[in-house]
């Protein structure tokens, strides 16, 4: 870099530090950011100017975006990006000045760059007016969606070829955690990620105002209750000849709720409490295991808690989740015990009610109280939960 450039870049460093250093804080955040802007395309435009001349290659870099990543503190995804927009600036001229001035920012012109360096040799076909024009009109946002478009207008099988491309990076880790829980991390190709996201926006939706769950919290609850949908609706694929399900293994004890007795264990390696033990309990099919000395001496039949038929007159009763206000239809509901089967409670019509993934937790885990009332129920939250007296068998409550 030349002398002249030098003091140049000084007398900048010198304003830059002067401007930092003011007094008064407020300033124009527009032509703030069109100020800084200007200046990323500048920098974009000297990243290639050192490309041209081999600057990398002095330095023992491969790369030119390895070298400016380094020398320089960014990731290489940026510094490619600086590298693209510098190069393409060097014929976009309109674009180029269109940024100086401030009428349009870095990110916008970074998508017009990008777009003219997938066309290639197709390049000619780039309107620099009309894609600056639709630049300074739109939003970033919009404005990549419209070269998303011109790029398939203008060379559609170098746009399938990227697309084919991106769904290669396609991927879904599910790994679970020291403390029981699972991280999810994945890339979603665009149509898998679609009718992902559409399913569980649908499912994550606000549920009344007892519903205080945050947005993530409900979209992580919606994942859960898509997962357990499929697997109650018994379309899933077998594996080995067995419909998929989760295990829940604990002693006559834990499903009592007795003091001092071990956890129940899902899928025989998480302890959960009692509480959702009993809330999986309220609709499941149960198997006794009998042990002796750790050995198994005997294995019952497997027998639901809550037999069909009266399955299917709670679902035609109910219609639903009775929870006020919940638009779950029967498909997504499942049967709770108003006294809970673990505490001999029956599993017959009266003694169930239909509740959806959130609110049967709701009343589990949540504390929530279903007081049934004639025909209609009624459903009190912790802080009003109405304590019941025990009353021996064939004893009725007084008037």
């Amino acid at each position: 870099m030349s002398r002249e450039g030098e003091t140049s870049l000084s007398e900048f460093e010198a304003a830059v530090r002067k401007f930092l250093a003011r007094g008064e804080r407020s300033v124009d955040p527009k032509r703030y950011r069109a100020a800084i802007d200007s200046l990323d395309g500048d920098f974009s435009v000297v990243a290639r100017d050192a490309q041209k001349i081999g600057e990398h290659l002095v330095s023992g870099n491969i790369t030119a975006a390895s070298w400016i990543a380094r020398t320089c503190g960014m990731s290489i995804t940026s510094a490619a990006d600086r590298l693209c927009v510098g190069e393409q600036l060097e014929s976009l001229t309109k674009v180029a000045a269109a940024l100086a001035s401030g009428e349009v920012g870095y990110q916008s012109v970074s998508a017009l760059c990008h777009l003219r360096e997938q066309l290639g040799e197709k390049g000619c076909l780039f309107d620099e007016e009309e894609m600056l024009g639709f630049a300074r009109e739109h939003s970033v946002s919009e404005l990549r969606k419209i070269c998303n478009y011109a790029r398939h207008v203008a060379d559609p099988d170098g746009f399938f070829s990227d697309a084919e491309e991106s769904f290669s990076r396609r991927r879904l880790h599910i790994s679970q955690m020291l403390d029981g829980l699972f991280r999810v991390d994945g890339l979603l190709d665009p149509v898998s990620g679609a009718a992902f996201k559409t399913a569980v926006d649908v499912l994550a939706k606000r549920k009344g105002l007892e519903d205080e769950r945050i947005h993530s919290q409900r979209m992580a609850d919606a994942v859960g209750e898509l997962a357990l949908h499929a697997m109650e609706q018994g379309t899933l694929p077998r594996r080995h000849s067995v419909k998929p399900h989760i295990n829940l293994t604990m002693t006559l004890e834990a499903l009592k709720g007795e003091l001092g007795v071990p956890p129940a264990d899902l899928e025989l390696s998480l302890p959960i409490s009692t509480r959702t033990a009993e809330r999986l309990a309220c609709d499941c099919t149960m198997s006794r295991v009998l042990l002796a000395d750790s050995m198994v001496i005997d294995v019952g039949r497997a027998t639901r808690t809550v037999s069909p038929p009266t399955m299917r007159a709670l679902r035609v009763r109910d219609k639903g989740c009775r929870f006020p206000g919940c638009d779950r239809q029967v498909n997504w509901s499942n049967p709770h015990h108003i006294i809970a089967w673990s505490r001999g409670g029956p599993g017959n019509l009266p003694n169930l009610v239909l509740l959806c993934y959130y609110h049967h937790r709701l009343v589990h885990e949540g504390g929530w109280q279903v007081i049934k009332s004639g025909r209609e129920f009624r459903f009190m939250p912790p802080d009003r939960v109405v304590m019941r007296r025990a009353r021996g068998p064939g004893l009725r409550w007084a008037a």
